[in-house]
């Protein structure tokens, strides 16, 4: 399946509602948003009967947090699909997606990745294929054998991750994938319930030296679902119509996908 490039506007009336806080701006009579995802153009695309896209362009984020993580302009590569069976087929496709970036650079850019490590001394990445994949349970009891407290659903947070040496250690050779299971309840509109565990959505995170570089998920594609979400998280469904139109109109397929940036 050939994935294709569609270029989403940097400036929309709606934001996306993926929980991020956004930069209102001024536009004529009314107010506008700078687009902190290309989220809803790109499940529109997928609507459309395009199987696979992907987007590079720039992110605004009006987040106030002074961390290396944090960014409140950068360039990010979305990339969102539609399934047939089960939405780990998108994690495999991102999984290799990652390996063959990895593969890349080793390959091509051996020579300024050694430039750059005379300035910066780091250990060479390593990695493993296919990437590993754990499920949020699996993660969780992890962290709680080496000695971290965490609850069930708390966030996966980084000091969490790097506090225990065998976490770090493991994180430090290999790309490790996530499924999670997030409590729905308090979770973002957009994303799908999980099957098998009540009140969860279905959630993927990915990790490189414990560090996250890309979050997504499986994505409600029920118009009927997405307004109840929508009016839970107390969203004007006028601002996000043509997205949830998109879906009435569409092909309404199950699709999945995630996001990364310059973080």
């Amino acid at each position: 399946v050939v994935s294709r490039r569609v270029r989403e506007a940097v400036v929309s009336t709606q934001s996306t509602g993926g929980g991020a806080n956004v930069f209102k701006v001024s536009y004529f009579k009314g107010n506008a948003y700078l687009a902190q995802s290309p989220q809803l153009y790109k499940q529109m695309a997928v609507c459309a009967d395009i199987e696979r896209v992907f987007t590079v362009g720039a992110v605004f984020r009006a987040e106030d947090s002074n961390t290396h993580r944090h960014l409140c302009e950068f360039v990010g590569l979305d990339i969102e699909m539609a399934f047939k069976e089960h939405y780990h087929e998108a994690l495999d496709v991102i999984g290799n997606m990652f390996l063959s970036m990895f593969r890349g650079l080793q390959s091509r850019y051996a020579t300024e990745i050694e430039t750059v490590h005379k300035q910066f001394p780091a250990e060479p990445f390593k990695f493993i294929e296919p990437a590993l994949r754990l499920e949020w349970p699996e993660a969780i009891s992890m962290l709680r054998e080496a000695g971290v407290e965490i609850g069930d659903f708390d966030d996966l947070s980084t000091r969490k991750r790097s506090s225990s040496a065998s976490w770090y250690e493991q994180s430090t050779i290999l790309i490790s994938t996530f499924s999670i299971s997030s409590p729905w309840k308090s979770d973002r509109s957009i994303r799908c319930p999980a099957r098998t565990t009540p009140n969860t959505a279905t959630v993927t995170t990915y990790f490189m030296r414990g560090e996250e570089i890309m979050s997504g998920a499986q994505r409600i594609h029920d118009p009927l679902l997405l307004e109840e979400r929508a009016k839970v998280h107390e969203i004007d469904l006028e601002t996000i119509r043509a997205y949830i139109d998109s879906f009435k109109f569409g092909s309404q397929p199950p699709l999945a996908g995630g996001g990364c940036g310059e973080r």
